[in-house]
């Protein structure tokens, strides 16, 4: 199997990090830039809240259909695809004149975005065995956040408002964040394990639909006749809705976070260089989270963990409408990105555990239709939100959302296959050894 393959050589991993890195930090570049070219557009809260939700709009759609596709071929076509539309809707969003097609080149870079996105994560459910899955998507995010850590801090080095140069200078950080796209592409080499399956000694990449199966007795599983599970089946399965939910949540909050800093920062007279520094300490807090991710599974398990955290941040996302000094924002922020940064990997593990071997793909790429979702209804409501109450009701609708996800979290979430895991061992090896140790024993069973 793909997985077994390339359990002892993680050399692949490093490189899927390093591309996702770079694709990240482009988008992560690009968003603050977006809002920023919208403003200097004379867009208002409401047009910042539409064109964030926009990004997302086209992937909603075609979410399911590119799972189902990675489900029966090969992923890393859909990381290059991926990254030429990233690039695309950057360079493209940073000579648009208008609202309009600033919001178009913004749907097609998120559209590149989930391209990428389903490949590599698909990657990781194939070539990661079951004991690595936590620690593999945990570094795999890693890729999200340094990307998240330097992308909103070159933005803001780029962006400036003086002199009324935010339209000139966003158009230059957009183009540039197109050109860190781009770097993505060359780092895509020998990231897929070869296409052969376990049973054929012969058949080198003669199946691939079949190639992330070990047990054919799992084949006839699927009750359709395609051979297909479908989705409803998928969301009906304990642990992915919960899954789906957490990762919505915790993913419109950081889409928010991103989007709408920036006017929070307007409004209270915080200049684009610190709101990109801002943006990089929640970055760079997700990555020191993701890196002790393991010792923290082990002492309080995934499900109290992915709760408490769901929990804590809900609170710090409500304590930023509140008035405070940059240093306390910065300290809240901090809190907030090692809170956040653990609902993403915890959830596409729990997806990927709780949903039919055959269809993990399709049941990755339904967690990302629900981000895109909350991507597309999050930031809208935001912009109504923040267009009747202020700019810091955004932030007071995420609190409550992350509260919801901390109690289906609580209620939903599998049993953790750790312990049980564990627990197996112990009554197979018993039998071995607790024989009476007397040495005579090999002659009285001769006799009686």
């Amino acid at each position: 199997m793909a997985a077994r393959a390339g359990a002892g050589d993680r050399r692949w991993l490093l490189r899927l990090v390093v591309a996702f890195a770079f694709s990240q930090a482009a988008v992560s570049m690009a968003r603050p830039a977006v809002s920023y070219r919208a403003l200097a557009l004379g867009a208002d809260e409401r047009a910042v809240g539409v064109i964030a939700g926009v990004y997302a709009l086209l992937p909603l759609f075609a979410a399911v259909p590119l799972g189902r596709r990675t489900d029966r071929g090969r992923c890393v076509p859909l990381l290059a695809v991926g990254a030429v539309l990233i690039g695309v809707g950057c360079g493209l969003s940073g000579t648009a004149g208008s609202l309009a097609a600033l919001a178009a080149w913004s749907g097609v870079m998120g559209l590149g975005h989930l391209c990428f996105v389903i490949g590599a994560q698909s990657i990781v459910a194939r070539r990661s065995s079951p004991a690595e899955q936590d620690r593999n998507f945990g570094h795999f995010t890693i890729g999200a956040s340094l990307g998240q850590l330097v992308g909103p801090v070159a933005a803001g080095l780029l962006v400036s408002g003086h002199d009324g140069a935010m339209g000139r200078t966003s158009a230059l950080a957009l183009v540039v964040s197109a050109g860190v796209a781009a770097v993505s592409l060359t780092c895509l080499r020998r990231i897929e394990a070869p296409m052969i399956p376990v049973g054929t000694p012969a058949g080198p990449g003669k199946k691939p639909k079949r190639r992330g199966k070990t047990e054919p007795a799992k084949k006839p599983k699927p009750k359709s006749k395609s051979g297909k599970v479908s989705v409803w089946r998928i969301l009906r399965t304990r642990g992915v809705p919960s899954g789906i939910f957490v990762s919505l949540a915790v993913l419109s909050a950081t889409d928010i976070l991103t989007a709408y800093l920036p006017v929070v920062g307007e409004e209270r007279g915080i200049s684009p260089t610190v709101i990109g520094v801002l943006l990089s300490l929640r970055a760079a807090a997700a990555i020191a989270c993701r890196l002790v991710m393991t010792p923290m599974i082990q002492r309080m398990g995934r499900t109290v963990l992915l709760t408490g955290s769901c929990l804590l941040g809900g609170l710090l996302c409500a304590g930023i409408a509140l008035p405070v000094p940059v240093w306390g924002l910065a300290l809240m922020l901090v809190a907030l990105g090692f809170c956040l940064g653990v609902g993403q990997p915890l959830s596409m593990t729990t997806v990927v555990r709780a949903a039919p071997e055959e269809a993990r793909s399709t049941a990755l790429a339904l967690r990302l239709t629900g981000n895109r979702l909350g991507q597309v209804a999050a930031p809208a409501s935001a912009g109504l939100v923040a267009g009747v109450a202020g700019t810091g009701a955004p932030f007071m609708m995420l609190g409550v959302l992350l509260l919801g996800a901390a109690g289906l979290g609580v209620r939903s979430t599998p049993r953790d296959p750790a312990p049980a895991a564990a627990a197996t061992p112990a009554p197979a090896k018993a039998p071995e050894t607790p024989d009476e140790p007397p040495v005579p024993v090999e002659g009285r069973p001769d006799r009686h």
